[in-house]
């Protein structure tokens, strides 16, 4: 009998995909967590129903949430990343040379436990324990809270504002956020999809604003979320991503994220300009 797991994306749009194994279907303290062998992606994380991740196209939204706030910033040595259960964006920050410490606070110890061993791949820097990675299972939020003048980089690698994760798209949360970096620091979130999730984007850009001197969002393409568009927001101190130059070289490959797909994602289309900066 053939398996199929769905998200539902809209009320009017589902994504399916055929899977031949169900590893782990089940609730942890926070919310429904399924894992499976798809056969189009390969090993998937699905929570409540949302796809996360899968083994076939992580690499976009890993390279692209990390290694852009990472070259935007001159010198990171320090990085905060809030979520990230997965651990594709602690494997992707601890590549850079200049990063000497980066700390991952997940809230979800399940999902670190079940990505350590369905999702080796992804979650290789938890798996080898790379020195420079301290792994937190704890509140983010709360841990943003008491944070100050400490990071250079933030990532909120966060899943959809549903459940555990809708505290991490509040104004208050952005404005810890600005407190916990230090004075030439940035930080960016996943903010969905910029054509399915357009009410969303736009208030997120909104508090954003609210809280940083500059904010700027960009794109990615990942087949695995609504509609293959995916978006990024940015807030930053002093730095401003739209005039920035290369100012290190790249010392490692990757598979999507170069100089110019960084240049190139913050180029937005006109729908999108319309509804973030309309009057």
């Amino acid at each position: 009998m053939t398996k199929w797991i769905t998200e539902e994306q809209s009320l009017h749009l589902k994504l399916s995909a055929e899977v031949d194994q169900i590893y782990f279907d089940g609730q942890s303290d926070f919310q429904h967590i399924e894992v499976a062998h798809s056969l189009e992606y390969g090993n998937m994380l699905s929570l409540d129903g949302v796809f996360q991740t899968s083994e076939k196209d992580e690499f976009v939204y890993h390279e692209m949430i990390a290694h852009v706030p990472l070259f935007l910033h001159p010198n990171p040595k320090n990085v905060l990343i809030i979520g990230g259960g997965d651990g594709g964006v602690a494997r992707e920050c601890v590549r850079h040379a200049c990063v000497d410490k980066v700390t991952m606070v997940e809230i979800d110890g399940k999902v670190v436990e079940l990505a350590k061993k369905y999702l080796p791949s992804i979650a290789n820097a938890m798996i080898c324990q790379d020195p420079k990675l301290t792994v937190k299972i704890g509140d983010g939020i709360g841990y943003m809270a008491q944070a100050e003048d400490e990071y250079d980089v933030i990532i909120v690698d966060c899943s959809d504002p549903i459940g555990p994760g809708k505290g991490l798209f509040t104004k208050e949360f952005y404005a810890n956020t600005f407190k916990a970096l230090k004075k030439d620091g940035l930080f960016v979130q996943q903010t969905e999809s910029p054509f399915m999730h357009r009410q969303l984007v736009a208030d997120v850009n909104k508090y954003i604003r609210a809280a940083f001197p500059i904010t700027r969002l960009y794109t990615a393409y990942i087949p695995l979320y609504p509609t293959g568009m995916h978006c990024f927001t940015i807030g930053s101190k002093t730095i401003e991503p739209l005039t920035w130059q290369p100012n290190r070289t790249q010392d490692f490959a990757t598979k999507y994220y170069n100089t110019d797909m960084h240049k190139a994602a913050f180029a937005l289309p006109n729908f999108v300009k319309d509804y973030l900066y309309k009057k």
